[in-house]
């Protein structure tokens, strides 16, 4: 990853753009929502660190959440968590200050932790599907199929085909040349309006650029729809109706995630076509960068009796913990 980081910034040296920094439209042109959104955001940010740093932290406490399935929700909350400092920093300054300019360089480098997170995602929901399959149609083999070492090989396999992933979409972006107006008419550095501003032709970056995605999403989308595909096969075979609500249980909850993760990630990134639709584009690119990672611990959480019981467990710890300490201070 080192290594590809250092040809990323080599790549951003070359470039012959003459543009050395962009110009952040904002979320609004209003000045009067300035303040208001400023403090609806910085609590969002404020509960998507703190509710997947929760989930994270029970998880990493309470040994019986230690299965493959936990394993994987803790990757993806971890990848949330990250993904929450990409762009609300920058956005919550923009609505404090009068000059809300981004350069060059930061600008590729928010486009590529951008890209890394959520192809990252991508492949967490993939594995987390295959996982979801493993265990309701082959239980017998689940322990031997998803192994400590296999699901560790998932998890790496996932984030560098993230890296790669970002690695060449940024790269088909730093390509480009900027030479005219510098002014992004969006909250953050993201492909379409960067290529909106390129003065050059952009062809076969945003072919490139492109195909790149396709994989990602043909690839996670196939084995996710033939997971569960071949899930309510075997759930239609089940005779009893225990059978139904324990496979349903089990697998509403990422159903609910990837839903909300494709669904608003397709709305977000189809090219607009007018000046309507732009503002369209920046509301669905609002639900999925900042809703969908605080929304996810609460899925994860709220409808699960495991996370719950660790909660329960966690906090009685904390208490009687917290009682004895202050025996001893008194003793």
């Amino acid at each position: 990853m080192l290594l590809q980081m250092q040809h990323m910034k080599q790549m951003i040296m070359e470039n012959d753009s003459s543009v050395s920094e962009f110009i952040l439209m904002g979320l609004t042109y209003q000045p009067e929502l300035w303040w208001p959104l400023f403090v609806l955001f910085l609590v969002n940010y404020t509960a998507t660190v703190m509710g997947n740093l929760s989930l994270m932290t029970l998880i990493c406490l309470n040994s019986h959440l230690h299965t493959p399935m936990y394993f994987f929700i803790l990757n993806l909350s971890f990848i949330d968590f990250c993904y929450s400092f990409v762009f609300t920093p920058k956005m919550l300054m923009g609505f404090v200050s009068e000059h809300n300019t981004i350069s060059f360089t930061g600008c590729m480098t928010q486009l590529f932790f951008f890209c890394l997170f959520v192809n990252s995602e991508c492949y967490v929901l993939t594995a987390m599907a295959y996982d979801r399959y493993v265990a309701i149609c082959r239980p017998l083999l689940y322990t031997v199929v998803m192994s400590p070492r296999a699901c560790s090989l998932l998890m790496l396999a996932a984030h560098l085909m993230g890296v790669s992933s970002a690695v060449v979409h940024t790269g088909c972006i730093i390509q480009l040349r900027f030479c005219g107006s510098k002014v992004i008419n969006h909250y953050m550095c993201d492909t379409f309006p960067l290529l909106e501003l390129s003065c050059g032709s952009s062809h076969v970056n945003e072919l490139v650029s492109s195909v790149s995605v396709a994989v990602v999403v043909v690839i996670s989308s196939l084995i996710i729809v033939s997971s569960y595909a071949l899930i309510l096969v075997n759930v239609i075979h089940l005779s009893s109706s225990k059978g139904w609500s324990k496979a349903v249980s089990t697998c509403s909850s990422h159903i609910i995630t990837v839903a909300l993760f494709y669904g608003f990630g397709l709305l977000a990134h189809i090219k607009p076509s007018s000046a309507e639709s732009v503002v369209q584009r920046k509301f669905f690119s609002v639900v999925y960068t900042f809703v969908l990672p605080l929304l996810n611990p609460l899925i994860y959480s709220l409808r699960n009796k495991d996370v719950k019981l660790a909660l329960k467990r966690t906090l009685k710890t904390v208490t009687i913990q917290g009682k004895c300490l202050c025996c001893s201070h008194k003793s």
